[in-house]
């Protein structure tokens, strides 16, 4: 061969390798001038049966580690409720967390980005100085889309001051029974406003381009997070209100009671859907082939990923974890695309895997669920900004966003009595007054005025929860500097009788709690509250103002009481109950529940035969704002 051969054949061998490795670099996944699609595409033909095992499983933070995340290519992590980097962390430190896990994820051979998420359920909940707006059955009596918009805005740049990019809100449980210890995190028990509030999701992750394809997720930002419509489908419809419990209901009941709220969250462009814990008439919902894939995935076209709850899978079978492997095959087989493990991680893939091996699970079903994780992280922008943004962290507890929770408190208080008729109003207050009596347990105490799911999963009592306003200081604030304000928690009959005092606010209801811990069959106020209540109202002219996530039995105090409030679970800005109270707004509220007389009545909800409630489902009283200069 000659010299000049020689030389081409070298030339061309080293164009093919430098071509081959030019080719190695360029991954179409990781352009993102290319339509998602075909990202997907690209990379689902690159991934071994673990790593797309590994993007179905949702660990939380306690057993994540960067090394965790390499090793098993876990696709998501999650901080359960009180699960943080520790007490009072920053949001600089909750950020460095988040990245030094997504490092860990950067650093596998694919290099897929992993997407952290966590319970915002009334703003960004379980962080220190979070701006606590009130729960969602306090934002369903203000009937207003447009501040709940705004509210999922405010929560998503929270959020994103942690580096967090995943959030499970909104819950559009249709709450059918105030027993249920999940009521107050329900909208309503009207379908149609609950399909009114999922305008939460424009806020959350943005407005949906009009040209958009029906159940193709949308995020619209850097400023905004995934959403996560919950719990499908009937979690507010269970016998007497037991959590996790059975709904019975037939089909047409279930679709337009329970179903609405779904739909609306899917044309909206909802990133992903929760299951729930719960059965239809039943058949356990991780189980049902028929609703999660025939009808959610298939009538409705959602094109997001469905999640499972937390250690879902394990409570399939009774006793819990009792037969693994059969909870695995039917929960994947039913249309679950991500599972919350969240700590037998091992256990979860090693068992998934088996199946899918021994061809018990087809690969088009785990195919099926990579796909719609990757839709969801290529649509987050995940592969193009993996790493937090830093520039957001001011946004945590900003002054314009309790502002907002403070203009959303003002709105949301049902005002149920005022006075004995309407030609003598007990409210709103005058702020000049000789001697005025605060008392309850709720008066000063931030953490029961925000209830469960606030910096711990069932929250807490006390004020060194977090960072607020309470509905004392409020007073505090709202009244004229000559009177004279007097708080005693629970102060005695004779006390009252004999210190003179203009007129007393009474600030009492539920202690903080989540979910099954709130299932409650009598529904009383709590027995020191009564206490309190009688002996002020028995005395003095009163205002009462209750704290609930849900309609309390009244009736037997209302002869005594003048005036009467429902301010729901307010959260951390007790200054907007004080702003109405002294009239610098007026009452507009409505009631988004029916308000029983006796528990024995429940279920009760408006539309029913029976229907004899103490007060109607949107009733409300109103009033007119004063003179700010009176």
């Amino acid at each position: 061969m000659g010299k000049t051969s020689v030389l081409l054949v070298g030339f061309l061998f080293s164009f093919l390798v430098a071509t081959v490795q030019a080719g190695d670099k360029y991954k179409k996944y990781n352009d993102p001038s290319l339509p998602i699609n075909k990202r997907i595409r690209d990379l689902m033909r690159r991934m071994s049966l673990d790593e797309k095992i590994g993007q179905m499983v949702q660990i939380d933070r306690k057993v994540a580690t960067p090394e965790v995340m390499r090793d098993y290519k876990i696709g998501s992590i999650l901080s359960g409720g009180g699960s943080v980097p520790h007490l009072q962390a920053t949001p600089q430190e909750w950020l460095n967390m988040v990245n030094g896990f997504q490092n860990g994820s950067l650093s596998t051979r694919l290099g897929i980005p992993m997407i952290y998420g966590i319970d915002a359920v009334h703003g960004h909940n379980n962080v220190y100085k979070a701006t606590i707006f009130p729960h969602n059955i306090g934002l369903g009596a203000t009937r207003d889309p447009e501040l709940v918009k705004r509210i999922g805005s405010a929560t998503a740049r929270e959020v994103r001051a942690t580096g967090i990019n995943y959030v499970f809100a909104p819950c559009i449980a249709v709450c059918r029974d105030p027993r249920w210890g999940r009521c107050f995190e329900s909208y309503s028990e009207d379908p149609d406003i609950v399909k009114e509030m999922t305008e939460i999701i424009n806020g959350l992750q943005g407005e949906i381009p009009k040209d958009s394809r029906k159940g193709v997720p949308y995020v619209g930002g850097k400023d905004k997070v995934v959403a996560c419509a919950k719990h499908f489908v009937g979690d507010g419809g269970t016998t007497r209100g037991i959590n996790e419990n059975n709904t019975v209901i037939d089909k047409h009941g279930l679709l337009s009671i329970h179903m609405p709220g779904y739909n609306a969250a899917i044309i909206k462009g909802v990133g992903t859907v929760m299951v729930s814990y719960s059965s239809w008439n039943g058949v356990k919902m991780h189980a049902n082939h028929d609703l999660v894939t025939n009808f959610l995935k298939g009538a409705l076209r959602f094109r997001g990923f469905v999640i499972s709850d937390w250690q879902a899978i394990d409570r399939m079978t009774y006793p819990v974890h009792a037969n693994y492997t059969y909870s695995v095959l039917t929960g994947v087989q039913a249309g679950l695309d991500m599972i919350m493990v969240p700590y037998n991680y091992t256990e979860f893939i090693d068992t998934l895997t088996g199946l899918v091996k021994n061809k018990f699970i087809p690969m088009s079903r785990i195919d099926d669920a990579v796909r719609r994780i990757l839709r969801v992280k290529f649509q987050l922008g995940l592969f193009e900004n993996p790493l937090s943004d830093e520039s957001f962290i001011d946004q945590l507890g900003h002054h314009a966003h309790r502002d907002l929770a403070r203009e959303a408190v003002r709105k949301s208080l049902v005002l149920l009595k005022n006075g004995e008729n309407a030609d003598e109003p007990m409210l709103p207050l005058p702020k000049k007054s000789s001697k005025i009596l605060v008392a309850g347990s709720h008066a000063d105490d931030l953490g029961n005025q925000c209830g469960g799911w606030t910096i711990n999963w069932q929250g807490g009592s006390g004020n060194n929860l977090t960072s607020g306003t309470t509905i004392l200081k409020g007073i505090a604030e709202a009244v004229d500097p000559s009177t004279e304000i007097v708080y005693e928690e629970n102060p005695e009959f004779d006390y009252v009788k004999s210190n003179n005092f203009s007129y007393g606010i009474v600030v009492v209801g539920e202690l903080p709690y989540a979910e099954t811990n709130g299932d409650n069959l009598n529904l009383t106020i709590p027995l020191q509250g009564q206490y309190t209540l009688y002996n002020v109202c028995a005395n003095i002219k009163c205002v009462v103002v209750l704290i609930s996530g849900r309609p309390l039995v009244i009736m037997p105090h209302l002869e005594q009481v003048d005036a009467l409030v429902a301010a729901w679970l307010p959260g951390t800005e007790g200054q907007g109950v004080a702003d109405v109270l002294f009239g610098d707004y007026g009452f507009s509220g409505k009631l988004p529940r029916t308000w029983f007389k006796t528990a024995e009545q429940l279920p009760m909800n408006v539309g029913d035969l029976n229907y004899d409630p103490l007060y109607p489902f949107g009733y409300g009283l109103t009033t007119q704002p004063l003179n700010a200069t009176s």
